[in-house]
C-alpha cells in the first residue's frame, strides 16, 4: 500500500504563509515535525519505487529553513517540501525532484537543472551534429502527453561559437534541459499519487538513456568513463 501525503501538510503550510516567523514556527514545531515524518515516508517509498526500474544512489529531502544570507526575501521558512533523487554516477545522468506545496503548486521535475560548462557544451555539440534522436524522444506522443516540452533558461540568440541559423538552435540555445509536471492539491493527497509520479518518472527514461550516452562519450562515440 502506498504512503500518502497527509492533508494536514497543506493546512500547515497555508498557516505558515501567514505567520512566517520564528515565534509562530517554534510554537507549532511539534506539529510540523509530525507532518514532516509522515511526508518523509512518502519520499522514502518513492526512492524504493524508483530503484525498481532505475538505479538511485541517494534521496535528499530538503530542510524547511531558508538560506536568507544572499536573498532579498528574508522570510525564515519555506512553505513547501522538496526532495531530490540522484542516479548513480558517472554512468547514469539526470535526476528526479518532488515538490509538495499548497494552492495547486505541487510538481515533479526531472532532467538537467544546472549542467556544468563541459556538459553543457557537450550537449550543445551533440544537438549541433545530430538532433534527430533527441527530437524523436521528446516529440513522442506518450512522452509529450505526460511531460509536455522543455522548460528552463536559455540564451536569447545563440551561444558563442554556434550558428544562430542552425536548424537545432531552439535546442542549442537552452541552458537547462528540464521537464516539469504539475499536480493539484487533491491529486497530491490521493491514494494513487505515488503511482502516478512513478509512472511519469518511468516515462522519462528514453530521455535519460540518451543524455547519459551523450554525456559519457565524446562526439565520436568513444566512452569517457
Amino acid at each position: 500500500m502506498n504512503e500518502t501525503i497527509p492533508r494536514e501538510t497543506f493546512d500547515f503550510f497555508k498557516r505558515l504563509e501567514k505567520n512566517n516567523n520564528r515565534d509562530w514556527f517554534n510554537e507549532n514545531k511539534k506539529e510540523f515535525k509530525e507532518i514532516e515524518a509522515e511526508v518523509k515516508q512518502v519520499y522514502n517509498q518513492l526512492f524504493q519505487m524508483l530503484n525498481i526500474h532505475d538505479e538511485i544512489d541517494k534521496m535528499k529531502m530538503f530542510r524547511i529553513y531558508r538560506d536568507v544570507r544572499f536573498s532579498k526575501n528574508k522570510l525564515p521558512y519555506k512553505t513547501h517540501f522538496g526532495g531530490s533523487f540522484s542516479r548513480i554516477k558517472p554512468s547514469l545522468r539526470g535526476g528526479y525532484y518532488l515538490h509538495i506545496q499548497p494552492n495547486n503548486e505541487s510538481f515533479i521535475a526531472t532532467g538537467f537543472w544546472d549542467p556544468n560548462k563541459e556538459d553543457l557544451l557537450r550537449i550543445r555539440k551533440e544537438f549541433e551534429q545530430d538532433d534527430d534522436e533527441i527530437r524523436e524522444i521528446i516529440d513522442n506522443k506518450m512522452f509529450k502527453d505526460i511531460w509536455g516540452t522543455f522548460v528552463g533558461d536559455e540564451v536569447k540568440t545563440a551561444p558563442r561559437g554556434f550558428d544562430k541559423e542552425h536548424k537545432a538552435i531552439d535546442l542549442i540555445k537552452k541552458k537547462q534541459f528540464i521537464f516539469t509536471k504539475k499536480y493539484t492539491d487533491k491529486e497530491v493527497i490521493s491514494a494513487n499519487f505515488l503511482t502516478e509520479v512513478d509512472t511519469a518518472f518511468k516515462a522519462i527514461r528514453p530521455y535519460f538513456n540518451y543524455m547519459s550516452d551523450v554525456l559519457t562519450t565524446d562526439l565520436n562515440g568513444v566512452s569517457l568513463i
